[in-house]
């Protein structure tokens, strides 16, 4: 290959590159940045630390594949280091000796992300493994690793359909062929992981060797980074049960539906193949067995669950956090305009933005002149943006539904709660009942004829009639009247009672630094900021505030007593700095996921000190994001920065007190890298 995916300086073999994984990823990352493959180690140690804290990548085997894609690479690559002593990643049956950094630039071609799947897939072959711990050289690694990079022999063709996600097309047993190695049925598959990167295509490979195991012919589609060609109709019409291993959404889930149908994430594809296929096998003789439909609604067969399988919790989360996640950009944009215009303009052009902008030009200003146009402009560019905070919530619940079909009567949900007066409540409930809508319509006998109209005109038409006639004649004024009510609360709040919200946010910020509970919060205050009254303003200023804490505290604490921490952290501790600055509360998620039990708690205390202190004294900000950069957009300055000092001392203190009493490890871990 004219540009190798690994090469030996890219290589270490039997040294001890620390006691925790954080360190062994960043002297992985130094090795892919010291040979130019990536413009920034620490930016790329960042980003495979924070796919790491989404799960596991320790596999069964003393293997490890932390993994990323990232805007710092430059070109795909793979670091290789053969530990001693092992370290743990988080495998069920004990540490690794045996790690690969995977590094994927953000717009990586179709060529380099099959050779890095390709190499993913061979670390599920013992041979392949037990090759690597026998190898003596640097030279012997990179033969094995480009070897994976060939043409498969004809003998070791899987059974998994052909994706244009392989390095090369895999052999797929046809259904004659099976009837002579004695399979008598098939079970087809969709595997996926949030990067598609490495966990998408091992669980494929292990899913098709179960397959071989159990007798059973397994076809899988796998949603990956490199792309996928979908399992042909009569496959999946052919097949007696569905297994998705998957953690995203499975796109194209409705071609399965009718079949009975076993979940999980995608590691128990990995780490469970045998269990994920007998599992299948019982459901698809299983008459009361969940089918792809049923499973929408978070049913499940009726044997036992499955470790991993997704619970209707689960799903309901996912669902909703699609919504918030499509959502943000209109409020980061909207928000951030509206807060220029303050700036520009002063806070009375809200009321005179409109006419302004409609009744003026820059060659015929306003009086006040051009700073005034200017604050109605972006005043009124952010208003018109923030009107679809509601409708961009609905619509996209309803997609994580009832994926393309739900997008109509999702946004007209929204629409209906906007012009009811019934807010961010009135999306959450209008999101939920169209995409169920439109879930309950796509299941409808028709006839073939019909087919094609169906999620162009049938499902978007009846689905926007139920969700509508619901919202305007049920939900709407009780969700508006509820809105209201909570609007005149938050603004009657003084005392006692604002300081209690102040601390509620704050241990909302912090507990997960950026997932569910966090993004609640997140949501709850910027749903307030089309109000623009007092009580929302400081609401938004609480939650900003908290959430920079946990960067700024860890960064704290590894500057006044670095003894306590590792080489690794102490420099997450300088990115730390900017990343609280710039309110990425993500920026604490290393040190979160190395000492959860000690970390989390003291940031949940720093972000309670820092909420209660901003409700405490008035503070407001009418910016949705940005730290730093948008302290134009805070009332009382000088207090947000006392408060959110506070937060951080406080923060810092309780963690470097916490490691004090409790030491887990020594006070620094060797990082040596030698050559190989």
């Amino acid at each position: 290959m004219a540009d190798s995916i690994i090469t030996q300086d890219l290589i270490t073999l039997d040294v001890d590159l620390g006691t925790g994984k954080e360190s062994v990823i960043a002297a992985l990352a130094e090795r892919l940045a010291g040979v130019g493959r990536a413009a920034d180690a620490t930016a790329l140690r960042d980003a495979a630390l924070a796919r790491e804290s989404q799960s596991a990548t320790g596999l069964p085997g003393g293997i490890a594949i932390p993994h990323c894609r990232a805007g710092t690479v430059i070109t795909a690559s793979v670091a290789f280091a053969r530990l001693a002593p092992s370290v743990d990643f988080g495998a069920p049956d004990g540490p690794a000796d045996l790690v690969f950094l995977i590094a994927a630039p953000e717009g990586a071609g179709a060529e380099h992300m099959k050779l890095l799947s390709s190499l993913a897939r061979a670390l599920v072959k013992p041979e392949f493994v037990g090759d690597l711990r026998a190898a003596a050289t640097a030279a012997d690694i990179v033969t094995l690793v480009e070897a994976v990079f060939g043409p498969p022999s004809p003998a070791t063709g899987s059974q998994h359909t052909p994706t244009a996600a392989d390095a090369a097309p895999a052999s797929t047993t046809t259904a004659a062929e099976g009837e002579e190695q004695g399979a008598e049925r098939a079970i087809v598959a969709v595997t996926a992981c949030p990067t598609g990167i490495a966990h998408t295509y091992m669980a494929a490979d292990s899913l098709v060797a179960a397959g071989k195991r159990a007798g059973v012919t397994v076809h899988v589609e796998t949603q990956g980074s490199s792309g996928s060609t979908p399992l042909g109709h009569a496959t999946i019409a052919a097949a007696a049960a569905v297994i998705f291993a998957t953690d995203v959404g499975v796109r194209g889930r409705d071609r399965f539906a009718g079949k009975p149908v076993v979940e999980s994430g995608v590691k128990r594809a990995i780490n469970e193949p045998d269990g994920m296929i007998a599992d299948a096998l019982r459901a698809a003789d299983d008459p009361a067995a969940a089918t792809v439909a049923d499973s929408e609604f978070g049913e499940k067969p009726s044997t036992a669950p499955a470790p991993g399988a997704i619970g209707w919790g689960t799903r309901l989360r996912q669902i909703l956090l699609t919504g918030v996640s499509y959502m943000i950009p209109f409020v980061a944009a909207g928000g951030l305009l509206i807060a220029l215009g303050f700036l520009l303009g002063g806070y009375e052009i809200s009321e005179k933005a409109k006419s302004i902008v409609l009744d003026n030009s820059l060659g015929a200003l306003p009086d006040g002149g051009l700073a005034i146009y200017l604050g109605a402009v972006m005043f009124q560019l952010g208003s018109l943006a923030f009107g679809f905070l509601v409708p961009a919530l609905a619509g996209y619940i309803a997609f994580a539904i009832a994926d393309r079909p739900g997008l109509a009567p999702g946004f007209t949900a929204g629409a209906v709660a906007v012009f009811v007066g019934a807010g961010f409540l009135g999306g959450l409930a209008g999101g939920v009942i169209a995409g169920f809508a439109a879930l309950w319509i796509a299941k409808l006998a028709v006839p073939r004829w019909a087919r094609g109209l169906m999620p162009v005109v049938v499902i978007p038409l009846f689905a926007s009639l139920v969700v509508g006639a619901v919202m305007f004649i049920v939900l709407g004024k009780p969700l508006a009247a509820a809105t209201t009510g909570l609007t005149n609360w938050l603004n009657g709040l003084s005392g006692t009672s604002a300081v209690f919200l102040g601390i509620i946010l704050g241990l909302m910020m912090c507990f997960d630094l950026g997932g569910p509970v966090n993004k609640a919060a997140y949501s709850f205050a910027v749903a307030g900021l089309s109000v623009t009254d007092t009580a929302s303003l400081r609401i938004m200023a609480a939650v900003m505030a908290a959430g920079m804490v946990p960067p700024l505290a860890m960064a704290l604490a590894t500057t006044i007593r670095p003894g306590l921490f590792t080489t690794a952290e102490r420099e997450n501790g300088k990115a730390a700095w900017l990343l609280g600055a710039s309110f990425i509360s993500e920026g604490a998620i290393p040190f979160a996921a190395a000492d959860p039990l000690r970390v989390i708690p003291s940031m949940m205390a720093g972000g309670a000190v820092t909420g209660a202190l901003i409700m405490t004294t008035g503070t407001t900000l009418s910016a949705p994001h940005g730290g730093i950069f948008v302290f134009f957009a805070v009332g009382h300055l000088l207090w947000f920065l006392a408060a959110l000092a506070a937060g951080a001392v406080v923060g810092a203190l309780c963690v470097t007190v916490a490691k004090e009493l409790v030491r887990s490890r020594p006070a620094t871990s060797p990082v040596t890298v030698t050559a190989a």
